[in-house]
This record gives C-alpha cells, structure tokens and sequence, in this order.
C-alpha cells in the first residue's frame, strides 16, 4: 500500500471534479461578477490539484 499514490489518485480525482464544475459553470454563465470569480477559482484549483495529483503518481515509484 503505497500512501503517496492513493494521495495522488485523491488529488487527481478531486481536479477533474473541480475542472468539471469549472466547465459547468462556464457554459451556464452569467454575466456577474461573481460567476467569474467562481469560473476562475475552481478552474484554477482544480487545474493545481490535477497537475499535482498525477504528477505525484508519476513519480512514485513502485515498491514491493
């Protein structure tokens, strides 16, 4: 059982969510402000956890 793959498959998971929720919000857009700042904010995190997230599975390597 490896910790730091699961942590990277979490991380990497709750970026696609994140990205998907971004891109809900994208196509249902209104024109506020706050509906921007929302669009930005989990585009964003969801775009950092994404990238972490698999880059920490990529680098762990497996052990037996």
């Amino acid at each position: 059982m490896n910790l730091k793959r699961i942590f990277g498959a979490i991380l990497t998971i709750l970026g696609i969510v994140g990205l998907i929720y971004a891109a809900v919000l994208f196509v249902n857009n209104g024109e506020s402000n706050q509906n921007i700042k929302m669009l930005a904010t989990y585009g964003i995190l969801g775009l950092v956890f994404f990238v972490s997230g698999i880059n920490l599975v990529r680098t762990t390597k497996d052990e037996a």
